[in-house]
């Protein structure tokens, strides 16, 4: 399995909690920007004219604040270019407050079938707070607009003044939308953001009170059929990402654009977040490339072992031993030892046990050191 992802850098606004490589106010550079995308889709096509892709993802920013023919003509490049599976699933990140009939219509015309919709709070002050440029009533018209197309919901823990009930009525109002997927991320308040004042002066909730949160909304997911199936996503059956279950399982990938990261043939490297560099490189014939490392047996170890660990599944004993042709028991003796209260074995795969999953970060810290 082989997925493909383009970075889509532009926005209205940058949210206050955004760390991502985004330019507000540049929407003006999107033509040249994605006529350069395109440039370097078909760069990197004899590379990878024997790899076959089964998922495509257009992430941010905000890819759905650009004109939707260039999204259509990024697909049409990647087909001209590249073997896309049949039945591959293309993703588009949306803003609720960016969308229109037209532009869904364009989407599906282009063929893109999954759209992960970024709701984060049902609540309107909570959403303000965020800077975000939407409502939760136009995150209800987004749903209507895309009908039946499979729809997922991003929907944040973790904010100013944010309940247990306020959560509630945020999965609610995703799954009044008809999403079949729900990525329920806790904040993350970086340093540089402006949201990290509001960490540093004591106005977010503390790490226990957010584990709480957390593990409350797992369970009312569960109640509406949402099976959890990685440490921040949760789906109806056979709903799950596919693009994003690549990543958890340490498959190849390949992105475009700038900031975007690769992992192909064991070696992982990543474009400049400069626009400037990006667009030059490209303009000169030349790979953004400005990172690029061969990865290490060792690191490929926990590499797997870190991702699989993330998931409800688990790492899968004889899979390690296929592509490492060593024992996974005996690479990580002193850390399973450590830790053997906090994980499972079941059916020849070891698991972090279901109550300790959301602090699986501080048990990895043991493999990291092995």
């Amino acid at each position: 399995m082989a997925g493909i992802y383009i970075h889509i850098p532009f926005c209205r606004s940058k949210c206050r909690y955004c760390d991502f490589t985004s330019y507000p106010g540049k929407i003006g550079f999107a033509e040249a920007y994605m006529a350069c995308v395109y440039k370097e889709i078909k760069l990197r096509s004899d590379d990878l004219k024997n790899k076959k892709f089964d998922t495509v993802y257009f992430g941010g920013g905000t890819p759905s604040v650009i004109d939707e023919k260039w999204i259509a003509g990024c697909l049409r490049q990647l087909r001209n270019f590249y073997t896309i599976a049949e039945n591959a699933e293309i993703t588009i990140e949306v803003n609720p407050g960016t969308v229109s009939a037209e532009k869904i219509r364009t989407y599906k015309s282009a063929g893109i079938n999954r759209f992960s919709i970024g709701l984060q709070s049902a609540v309107d002050a909570q959403l303000e707070d965020l800077g975000r440029i939407h409502t939760s009533a136009d995150f209800s018209e987004c749903c209507r607009l895309i009908g039946d197309a499979n729809k997922s919901a991003d929907i944040m823990i973790g904010l100013r003044d944010q309940t247990n009930e306020d959560i509630r009525r945020s999965i609610e109002l995703a799954i009044e939308g008809g999403v079949s997927h729900i990525s329920l991320y806790a904040l993350t308040p970086e340093d540089g953001t402006p949201i990290y004042s509001d960490y540093l002066n004591g106005l977010l909730p503390d790490s226990d009170t957010v584990a709480m949160m957390y593990d409350t909304a797992r369970k009312f997911l569960k109640s509406k059929g949402f099976n959890r199936y990685e440490v921040s996503n949760f789906a109806k059956e056979g709903f799950e990402s596919k693009h994003n279950m690549n990543y958890w399982r340490r498959g190849e990938y390949i992105g475009f654009g700038v900031a975007a990261s690769s992992f192909m043939s064991g070696v992982r490297f990543t474009n400049t977040s400069d626009l400037d560099e990006y667009i030059k490189c490209i303009l000169t014939n030349y790979y953004p490339v400005i990172d690029s490392e061969k990865i290490s047996e060792q690191d490929a170890k926990f590499e797997m072992v870190m991702l699989a660990f993330r998931t409800e599944e688990g790492l899968s004993l004889e899979e390690y031993r296929r592509n490492f042709s060593s024992d996974f028991t005996a690479d990580f003796y002193d850390a399973l030892q450590k830790n053997k209260d906090f994980l499972e074995v079941k059916n020849s795969r070891i698991k972090i046990r279901d109550q300790y999953l959301y602090v699986q970060n501080q048990i990895l810290t043991d493999f990291l050191k092995e």
